[in-house]
């Protein structure tokens, strides 16, 4: 009898177990490539936060690309619920499609930005190359690692840095073609996203000089064990990636109510500090201020310095015709 009964428990605490999981919220979460730590704890804190107030259990799923791919697959199908991609240039192209509704900017505090980033350099150990500044990057014999701007954030960002490295200082843009051209010749191979240009430079031990996410760079450095270094160029972009409610997936699958919820806690105190602990540039001031010896001081242009906005910086100097296809020879 007591072998019965206890098995009767066990059957129905598997059926409570199953009935629990059927009854939870599932979100997806399209973002872009090097993001996949900081959503893993912002999603568990979310998750813990949302059924201790609500009741409610919540499963969030990530999906990670380089962001100009990622958008592609949201437009062609992909059901995210909410996008956190590498900047404006991708979610607008989602909201062309009439995925997302409205002036979706304006929905969230900051302009829809939890946080900001930039591109800084991440170098071999010592900094044998003498690497300081963009202009160190097309010394004879620099290889330098950076994503394809057509697909990756991180690749447009960093040429969106190098071309204004040039601009912001009095150069013209025959001379800011000029020295994209050079960079982009000591580029030895383009990976699709950031995630598989850090592994080119950090695994595959290529290259002299990585362009990367100030996050990412952090990252990297932490997990080399002292191998590679940070380097902070005196001037570099102000990278804006934006985070959106996908209209036509949440309305289909009933799920705004929680995905409006997880998007607004991504201004929390507790949010904002697990941005700033990954190394992201959280909006709260007050966060930021505690942890202002992360963020080392450099100029950070907006993209309006250097075009009138980040569609026309991408339609100038990625689209089909720009100056990116003007100026690279594949190897």
């Amino acid at each position: 009898m007591k072998t019965g009964l206890l098995r009767a428990a066990a059957v129905a605490a598997a059926l409570l177990t199953v009935a629990a999981a059927a009854s939870a919220v599932e979100l997806l979460n399209v973002s872009y490539d090097p993001t996949r730590e900081l959503w893993r704890d912002i999603n568990a804190s979310f998750a813990a936060a949302y059924q201790k107030e609500n009741g409610v259990a919540v499963v969030i799923k990530q999906s990670h690309g380089g962001s100009s791919s990622q958008a592609r697959s949201v437009i062609d199908g992909l059901d995210a619920d909410v996008v956190t991609l590498a900047s404006y240039i991708d979610t607008d192209a989602i909201a062309q499609r009439g995925l997302i509704t409205g002036d979706w900017v304006k929905r969230l505090p900051h302009n829809s930005l939890p946080y900001t980033s930039t591109i800084v350099f991440v170098v071999r150990k010592g900094n044998p190359k003498g690497i300081k500044d963009w202009p160190d990057l097309v010394k004879p014999g620099v290889e330098v690692i950076t994503p394809n701007p057509k697909t990756s954030g991180n690749g447009y960002l960093s040429f969106f840095s190098a071309w204004g490295s040039v601009v912001l200082r009095g150069g013209s843009r025959a001379q800011a073609t000029d020295y994209v051209t050079k960079l982009y010749r000591q580029v030895p191979v383009l990976d699709s996203g950031a995630r598989g240009a850090s592994t080119t430079f950090v695994q595959r031990g290529i290259g002299d000089v990585h362009l990367s996410w100030e996050n990412e760079a952090r990252l990297e450095v932490r997990e080399a064990g002292g191998d590679l270094e940070v380097v902070y160029p005196p001037i570099s972009i102000r990278a804006e990636p934006h985070v959106a409610l996908v209209d036509a997936s949440v309305d289909r699958k009933k799920t705004r109510a929680v995905a409006e919820a997880y998007l607004r806690y991504l201004y929390t105190d507790a949010a904002q500090e697990i941005i700033a602990n990954h190394f992201y540039r959280p909006a709260s001031e007050a966060v930021l201020a505690r942890h202002a010896a992360s963020f080392p001081a450099l100029r950070l242009f907006a993209i309006q310095e250097i075009a009138a906005s980040f569609p026309d910086a991408y339609k100038q100097f990625i689209a089909e015709g720009g100056v990116f296809d003007r100026i690279y020879k594949p190897r």
